[in-house]
């Protein structure tokens, strides 16, 4: 992981860190919309499955992450960055966070769910995020009627 220099104090750093909320981010309300624009119906945070997926499709068995990268150690440039400050703490929390994803996503498995991440880096680009999710939509319809997104029915 790469070094960064912190633009804010100590004192700011840890008041913007104590403000990250786990649920409904800002990438998680993006996919939310993209999902609905596709005409998906789903279900939030069930706390029954393994990992408590931030969006669910149970007729699907379709489970979607949407992972922060940083906070889940994306390989990607904001994910591998690393504050200097408290350096070691920040290091051991993501290698256990990505852990916990790993577990949880083997136990949604088999329990015979698909289960996909979504990084916040895949957000930017609207369009591939759209395509990206009408392919998840067609292709594990498990007994519904495949999801065409031209179709307004």
């Amino acid at each position: 992981m790469a070094k960064t220099t912190d633009v804010y104090s100590s004192e700011k750093r840890s008041a913007v860190m104590r403000r990250v909320k786990g649920r409904n981010t800002t990438p998680e309300m993006t996919v939310r919309r993209a999902l609905t624009r596709l005409g998906a119906r789903y279900r939030l945070h069930r706390k029954d499955l393994p990992g408590s997926p931030d969006i669910v499709m149970p007729g699907r068995k379709l489970a979607l992450f949407v992972h922060g990268c940083f906070w889940h150690g994306h390989d990607c440039a904001r994910g591998s960055r690393v504050p200097k400050a408290n350096r070691e703490y920040w290091v051991a929390k993501v290698g256990r966070n990505a852990a916990r994803d790993t577990r949880s996503a083997e136990a949604l498995v088999a329990l015979g769910w698909r289960v996909e991440t979504i990084w916040e880096c895949d957000l930017k680009d609207a369009a591939a995020l759209e395509a990206r999710l009408g392919q998840l939509l067609t292709s594990s319809s498990h007994g519904r009627p495949k999801a065409d997104p031209g179709d307004p029915n």
